[in-house]
């Protein structure tokens, strides 16, 4: 009895996790940054679904300290912020700062393939963890400690805008 293996058809993700047309899509992905992964899930939600335009003015405000960030994960201590009905957030100044980053590269990534950046829209944003890179702290006595760094990685896909 013989077995025939067909080749499945490969398509490069390169890391993302979804994919979605590349004639009007240009993507970004950011690996091992060295930000709260907590910090950048609520960013990531927070502008997912926005005009570039008004995302890149949302994080601007944030790193500044002007907007909060609404938390809805992991808010046990966290407190409440100004504004009607806002609840509790933060400001995660370098996650903000980090994916702020993301998307001016996604931006030049469109316009490097030919798209209109001021017609584009977050289609996809999704932070989770990295790798962890192990380091050891010194105590008394001769003993030591783990002291890990874990870092995030966020990807960002966006579309442009049908009119």
């Amino acid at each position: 009895m013989r077995i025939i293996i067909e080749k499945p058809e490969v398509i490069d993700m390169k890391g993302y996790s979804r994919e979605l047309d590349p004639e009007t899509t240009a993507r970004a992905i950011g690996k091992d940054l060295r930000i709260s992964y907590k910090n950048s899930i609520e960013v990531c939600q927070a502008v997912r679904g926005m005009h570039l335009e008004k995302a890149k003015n949302y994080l601007e405000k944030v790193v500044d300290k002007k907007v909060a960030v609404r938390f809805r994960h992991h808010i046990r201590h966290i407190n409440h912020r100004k504004g009607s009905g806002f609840g509790p957030g933060k400001f995660p100044v370098n996650a903000a700062k980090a994916i702020l980053d993301l998307i001016n590269v996604a931006e030049n990534n469109a316009e490097y393939k030919g798209l209109d950046p001021d017609n584009m829209s977050i289609a996809h944003i999704s932070a989770y963890r990295g790798r962890i890179f192990e380091g050891w702290r010194a105590r008394a006595r001769g003993r030591s400690s783990p002291w890990n760094t874990v870092t995030t990685n966020v990807e960002l896909i966006i579309q442009e805008r049908k009119e």
